[in-house]
């Protein structure tokens, strides 16, 4: 603001002095013209200026002499015709002569005058102008034109003053405008950034710390605690069921319930402990000084029990839980990024199995890095076998015919191999179960619970069970070329048969291979069964329907209710292996409480609704009589033969288990279980 303040000042300041200039030579050029009328032209030529002339001179001039100074006439060449001061001396300047004569130029300048004169030989400014001298028309020289600037002088000094007061105050004025102005936006803008510091650091709703501060707190903490050797523990929690809290009593309600949860857990830890939201429903504390992963987990249970009470929203007292998950560091992890997975996964853990509190462990870490690889790796071979590539072994060449073996060339990678299904009473295999296998190629064959679940949490299932479908019919066709009608069981993911496309696929599958719907038989667990019976058990009946056998897998350990099992499409109940793992024969004199009576139980309720009984998990021949004794129809396990590639398998016309077999009749199934 100050260069601009004299900017103006210098600038008007020269636009006044160029005015005055202009002024100046305008007067000096009226002078030359008063004085070219008593001058003729040949007083230039012969420089000489006679009496008369100069009387007439004197008197044209006699009307400037309050401001005229002095007048000298000159000739071309310099030489003085005319000067009213008589006694003053001097040369003409002759680059101003020669400006004024030959360029017809007026050339203005301000000196100080110093000689003694008319007006008694003070000092002052003054304006000398030569100007062009013209008589009838003709430059015949130049006319040297002293003015009294004085006055001038004095205005400019005078305007340059009161320019310069009034740019200054306006400037002063501007600036405390512009200082207001600029201090109201700072002082806005300061407030604005300590709010948006605090937002960044808090939560808006709970005013507790918020993810970014957590994880600044964490890494100290873990800086800390690896230059000390101490242990640093994390504990995640979230509000069970908040979302139909939030959607029963809405969101209003909800962010209610989040502040008390807050505040409770405020009050309930440590000074040292930090307590932060993460979003939503989730919540963080922060433990930097835990002795042990006891301690964590026994301040978890301190955290859990603020929960105990009601929290009342509005005038409705509202019971809440919540599932908590404990890791510490270095127990469970190394860094803070793996501490906080691994809280989430002990969250989500307490969550599934419904525990409150779950300390970290490997093996309910469905996320860990190796089964992302190994979850890639499952993409990789399915995109193989779906592309052609290879990957698969063990799917039979369409058709009724052939000898079996690849379908595709390359590695193979995804196999299916078969159990044998025993028929207790003649020792003779009664059908196989399909079972899926990996050949992974740096980890070697991989059982499906391996990778099974995977697939299942990721959406592969469905390619998984497409692949075991079309290996399965592909296989009973083959086989039914060569004259063998012995069937295979596939089990089906919950996910598959929540869905009708499992019976077009199944439907297409065995019209394309010509295979008898008998042949084909679908195993799904009763727990899958009674999660959703209304989607499930359409298909099971569309499936019945098509004449494929249903049974349900891994029966005892699920909560299927007698009158569901009489209204379930189902021909088999397959005993869960738990039941059938270590039964003897003193097991049915255990005071009626033994695994004997359980399975003894299961055999007679399900042969009183026509079914055939299967059980799994039969290591050695005591069980195999035991059961054989509770007139159990079938057995697999690997007392007859572990699961096999269907180039191995023996034909089941020649193989026979048990040379001792007793006939067990069995009742019919009734018509109205149909």
């Amino acid at each position: 603001m100050l260069t601009l303040g004299a900017t103006l000042v210098v600038t008007i300041s020269g636009v006044l002095q160029r005015q005055a200039l202009r002024d100046g030579v305008d007067a000096a050029q009226t002078v030359a013209v008063y004085a070219g009328r008593a001058v003729d032209a040949e007083s230039f030529t012969l420089a000489l200026l006679d009496p008369a002339q100069r009387a007439r001179l004197e008197d044209e001039l006699a009307g400037y002499e309050g401001r005229l100074v002095s007048l000298r006439l000159w000739t071309f060449d310099g030489n003085l015709l005319y000067d009213s001061e008589s006694a003053s001396t001097g040369f003409a300047d002759g680059d101003r002569l020669d400006a004024a004569t030959r360029r017809a130029t007026p050339d203005a300048r301000v000196v100080t005058d110093v000689r003694g004169g008319t007006l008694g030989g003070t000092q002052r400014e003054v304006l000398s102008v030569y100007t062009p001298m013209s008589v009838d028309g003709q430059i015949v020289g130049a006319a040297e034109v002293v003015l009294d600037h004085t006055a001038t002088t004095a205005a400019l000094r005078d305007g340059s003053r009161t320019v310069t007061v009034v740019v200054a105050a306006g400037l002063v004025i501007l600036w405390l405008l512009l200082f207001r102005t600029v201090l109201t936006a700072s002082r806005r803008l300061q407030t604005s950034a300590l709010d948006n510091a605090r937002l960044a650091l808090l939560d808006s709703l709970t005013g507790l710390p918020n993810r970014r501060l957590l994880a600044d707190r964490l890494a100290r903490s873990i800086e800390r605690a690896h230059e000390e050797g101490t242990r640093v523990g994390l504990v995640l929690l979230d509000v069970d069921r908040f979302k139909d809290i939030n959607d029963s009593l809405g969101h209003d309600r909800g962010d209610e319930l989040l502040e008390q949860v807050a505040a409770r857990l405020r009050d309930v830890l440590r000074d040292e402990d930090l307590v932060a939201r993460l979003g939503g429903d989730e919540f963080a504390v922060l433990l930097p000084e835990v002795h042990s992963v006891e301690d964590a987990e026994r301040l978890a249970q301190r955290v859990r029990g603020v929960f105990a009470a009601p929290f009342v929203l509005g005038e409705l007292p509202l019971h809440v839980e919540t599932s908590i998950g404990v890791a510490c560091l270095p127990d469970h992890a190394d860094d803070a990024t793996s501490l906080m997975r691994m809280a989430d996964v002990a969250m989500y853990t307490a969550k599934a199995h419904r525990l409150g509190v779950a300390v970290y462990s490997p093996d309910e870490d469905d996320s860990s890095p190796a089964r992302l690889v190994l979850l890639g790796d499952l993409h990789r071979a399915l995109g193989a076998r779906s592309t052609g590539r290879g990957g698969v072994r063990g799917a039979p060449a369409s058709g009724g015919g052939g000898t079996g073996g690849d379908v595709v060339d390359g590695p193979a990678e995804l196999e299916l191999h078969y159990q044998p299904k025993v028929d207790l009473r003649t020792g003779r295999t009664a059908g196989y179960e399909a079972l899926i296998r990996w050949r992974h190629p740096t980890r070697g064959l991989l059982p499906p619970d391996l990778f099974v679940p995977l697939a299942e949490q990721s959406g592969l299932i469905h390619e998984l069970t497409r692949f075991a479908l079309t290996t399965v019919v592909a296989q009973l066709a083959q086989w039914q070329g060569q004259g063998r009608t012995t069937p295979v069981a596939v089990n089906l993911s919950a996910h598959d048969v929540t869905s009708p496309t499992v019976v077009l696929l199944i439907e297409d599958l065995l019209l394309e291979h010509d295979v008898p719907a008998a042949l084909l038989e679908v195993e799904i667990t009763e727990t899958a069964l009674v999660t959703e019976p209304s989607r499930i058990v359409p298909v099971l009946e569309r499936l019945s329907a098509l004449g494929v056998q249903v049974a349900i897998d891994d029966f005892g350990i699920g909560n299927t209710s007698i009158s569901q099992l009489l209204d379930l499409p189902v021909d088999q109940l397959k005993i869960d292996r738990r039941f059938v793992t270590g039964l003897t024969a003193t097991s049915l004199a255990s005071s009626g409480r033994g695994s004997g009576v359980v399975v003894k139980a299961m055999v007679d309720l399900a042969h009183s609704f026509g079914l055939t009984v299967v059980a799994e998990g039969v290591e050695d021949a005591a069980t195999a009589d035991m059961l054989r004794s509770l007139d159990v129809d079938q057995a697999q396990g690997y007392h007859y033969a572990q699961a096999l590639p269907a180039d191995e398998l023996p034909d089941p016309a020649s193989t026979s288990v048990s040379s001792a077999v007793t006939e067990v009749p069995r009742p019919a199934r009734p018509v109205a279980s149909v």
